[in-house]
């Protein structure tokens, strides 16, 4: 049975907040300063819950700014589009000329780069930059010099400081974009790579010599889109439009300026039996031609970490079996887990698959200062058959499996938890990792801080309202703001 993505611990809220001074349990460390952002679908309008996919819900940006030991406000303004704002009766940034899309507000991450605070999404919807307030002040396109729409995660390498990203949208014809972003907020490469055809690209990883692509088998589905957004009688023109060139050419400007402004409702995007798997690795220096791997039809919204050495890749990974065949409003079909994929082309055009457990995961994040270096803590949700129950964090050891686990309740949602190192130079896994906790059974929601070792509870910060479920979010200290 398909889960309902607006009961329950998805459900809505229907206010904007400002609250002051926010009681806590516990001690909140005095090193953190800064502010705990967290993105995720809410719709502003009603919608039909079988029609209604999760992915598209416009945008809301629930943050938490702690410092000295405090938690000094949270604020929860929904994320400003020129389809989400009309509905609110306000205005936004002008997107024409700017993102090739038009529909509800950037919903999926919420980053600092820069000096920036953007709010992202993709598949050619436009990302937003917001304030430290966390209102909305422009589109996010990195000062005009990345249109065509965005990612909802880009890789920042510690080394460079700079923001690699995999874009695409169904007007790129068989082509993703891939972009790096300077640590001055702007683009310094831009690389166009050609692939099967139309897929929903969520994320890619990043090693020191590759960029890693998924070529997976979730791709754009014309009749739904077509279906959900054309009025029945240029039903039939429209389709003959986009099957003659979705997956094959570039979409003209002109013809996506002539679609329809979409609001949140169904997905264009379906599990599709006859789109050959693959995993594409992109040289990051010199030649960018891919070299392509085979794999077992699956997908892959959220990798871990990859690494490279002698034309060898190393990619830890949460794999689902398939999305979006049988329940088309979310993520639901299967049992994701966590996997290690070893590409060597050099070897085999086949990619060497290994379950690191058998637990039901999904959010994996890690000590982000070991990005495309060896990493060895991870932690991730975890819970029961389907993505509507995830009630317990893990910590995953990548030698060791499961070495730390919290278990918030069956009537508990627990969302993705980010990790902050207690100064720059700790060790891997020493700080805290930081999220959001909904106790269903009181419709409330704490941001826990949680020891990243044992799991312990640091602080408990109690929130004005409940948090719907969401995506992705992350800690941004106030030097980056």
């Amino acid at each position: 049975m398909a889960t309902s993505y607006v009961d329950e611990r998805y459900a809505p809220v229907r206010a904007e907040v400002t609250e002051l001074n926010l009681p806590t349990r516990g001690t909140i460390p005095e090193w953190l300063h800064g502010r705990y952002l967290r993105n995720g679908p809410n719709p502003v309008a009603d919608v039909r819950p079988d029609e209604y996919n999760w992915f598209t819900g416009d945008g809301m940006v629930h943050g938490v700014r702690l410092s000295g030991g405090r938690a000094l406000w949270y604020r929860n303004p929904w994320v400003d589009s020129e389809v989400t704002s009309a509905a609110l009766h306000r205005s936004a940034p002008p997107e024409r000329g700017r993102s090739p899309l038009h529909g509800p507000s950037a919903n999926t991450n919420v980053i600092g780069f820069a000096g920036r605070t953007l709010a992202l999404v993709e598949a050619g919807v436009a990302c937003a930059e917001l304030s430290y307030e966390l209102d909305t002040v422009d589109v996010g396109d990195f000062d005009g010099t990345v249109r065509g729409g965005y990612t909802a995660h880009p890789i920042e390498d510690p080394d460079t400081g700079e923001l690699h990203a995999i874009s695409y949208h169904f007007g790129r014809g068989d082509t993703v974009l891939y972009t790096v972003v300077g640590p001055d907020g702007r683009l310094r490469r831009r690389v166009p790579i050609r692939v099967g055809g139309s897929p929903m690209m969520h994320a890619f990883s990043l090693t020191r010599d590759y960029v890693v692509v998924y070529d997976l088998p979730v791709t754009f589905d014309v009749r739904s889109a077509v279906t959900a957004n054309v009025a029945r009688p240029l039903r039939p023109l429209a389709a003959l439009a986009l099957s003659a060139t979705i997956g094959r050419v570039r979409m003209p400007r002109p013809l996506l300026n002539r679609l329809p402004r979409t609001r949140a409702g169904s997905f264009p995007y379906r599990w599709d039996e006859n789109y050959p798997a693959r995993v594409g690795l992109i040289p990051r220096h010199g030649d960018p031609t891919p070299l392509w791997l085979d794999v077992e039809p699956c997908y892959v919204f959220h990798p871990v970490n990859a690494t490279s050495a002698d034309g060898r890749v190393t990619v830890d990974l949460v794999v689902h079996e398939r999305v979006f065949d049988e329940d088309v409003t979310g993520p639901s079909e299967g049992r994701p887990r966590l996997e290690r994929w070893e590409l060597e082309p050099q070897v085999s055009n086949r990619v060497r698959r290994t379950r690191l457990g058998d637990e039901h995961v999904e959010f994996p994040r890690f000590d982000e200062r070991h990005t495309t270096a060896l990493h060895h803590d991870c932690w991730l949700v975890a819970g029961s058959d389907d993505l509507s129950g995830e009630h317990q964090l893990i910590r995953s050891d990548r030698t060791r499996g499961t070495v730390a686990m919290r278990d918030f309740g069956p009537q508990s949602a627990v969302g993705e938890f980010v990790f902050h190192p207690e100064s720059p130079d700790s060790p891997e896994g020493h700080g805290v990792v930081m999220g959001l906790v909904s106790d269903l059974a009181a419709n409330s929601t704490e941001l826990r801080i949680l020891d990243a070792q044992t799991l312990e509870d640091q602080a408990s910060i109690a929130l004005p309202q409940r948090v719907p479920a969401g995506f992705h979010g992350n800690w941004l200290p106030d030097h980056t703001g």
